[in-house]
């Protein structure tokens, strides 16, 4: 029986990854790196928060890269009266994010929110999913090898819950990690380099078996979740990846809720309140990550994502 997950192993030729990671090592072990990958505002705290302030109140050096600036979301009218553009607006709300989860830097890729699927935001010329993953790819590939990351995180191949513009990240970042590790390829002057570990940040399905069967009890429907109502808790119980590490950030919740409140526009401001976040604090407290790099040799699941595996 094929292994469920095996269409997300890299496919690489020619291109000696185990050999960049011990020419980088040296360097790495200086500072420990994390860089997280998102395509839009908010998708880093809302999904990786936890993870990422845990690790920052433990040294670790955090890097966002974020493919779009979140321009087709919606807002209060009278929010978003306060700014030129919702990019505006959305850029502003993760500068607010970025400095209470105490992240070092952040890029945008210049890319243009792509909406949910079958928008008509889908077809404009400068959507994320318009642009080829040999663009997407070089341009996060660049600051894989800028920043020389230990570990890089993104979304699992369904995007979370099928949101477009964060499938087509993962695919972009599957991409990138090629690019960066190939010395053939020159980029900036850029050194060839290749991450020691990459996770994939997924759902745990049977946490959303439980959503799931709540949902309805309270009035709310679990395929119309979130302030767009874009989320589809039943969708994403329909993929089944396994979990190699569980980050608890119980210690760090406060510093996640804070962060999430800097995101008004997107209801971030009412997540203590939220269904979702109550079961979740209730329930876990942590965040669940696929091994996509290297590929695991134990069954275990880990609460570090910089141990070995």
């Amino acid at each position: 029986m094929e292994n469920k997950w095996s269409f997300v192993k890299f496919k690489f030729e020619n291109v000696q990854i185990a050999r960049f990671a011990r020419i980088n090592k040296a360097i790495m072990e200086e500072k420990r790196k994390i860089v997280v990958v998102t395509a839009h505002p908010d998708d880093e705290t809302f999904g990786m928060g936890g993870t990422i302030a845990k690790y920052h109140a433990e040294g670790v050096e955090i890097s966002i890269i974020c493919a779009t600036k979140g321009e087709v979301g919606e807002a209060d009218a009278e929010l978003l009266a306060q700014y030129q553009s919702m990019a505006d607006l959305r850029e502003a709300e993760m500068r607010c994010a970025m400095q209470v989860l105490g992240i070092h830097e952040f890029y945008f890729l210049g890319y243009r929110d792509s909406g949910m699927p079958g928008s008509p935001e889908n077809t404009h010329p400068q959507a994320f999913i318009q642009a080829p993953l040999e663009k997407t790819g070089t341009d996060i590939a660049f600051y894989l090898r800028k920043i020389k990351p230990n570990i890089v995180l993104t979304f699992d191949p369904m995007g979370g819950y099928g949101h477009p513009d964060h499938i087509h990240t993962y695919r972009s970042v599957v991409k990138a990690l090629e690019l960066a590790a190939d010395p053939n390829i020159y980029i900036a002057g850029l050194e060839p380099f290749h991450p020691e570990r990459v996770f994939l940040h997924t759902f745990p399905r049977k946490f959303m078996r439980v959503v799931v069967k709540l949902m309805p009890l309270v009035g709310k429907d679990p395929t119309k979740f979130g302030k767009n109502g874009d989320i589809d808790f039943v969708k994403i119980m329909q993929s089944d990846f396994p979990i190699h590490a569980r980050i608890r950030y119980g210690k760090y919740a406060a510093i996640r809720e804070q962060a999430s409140a800097c995101y008004r526009s997107q209801g971030g401001d009412q997540q203590s309140g939220y269904l979702i976040s109550w079961l979740q604090r209730l329930f876990t407290s942590s965040e669940g990550y696929m091994q996509y790099f290297p590929e695991p040799t134990s069954s275990k699941i880990g609460d570090d994502l910089f141990a070995k595996r």
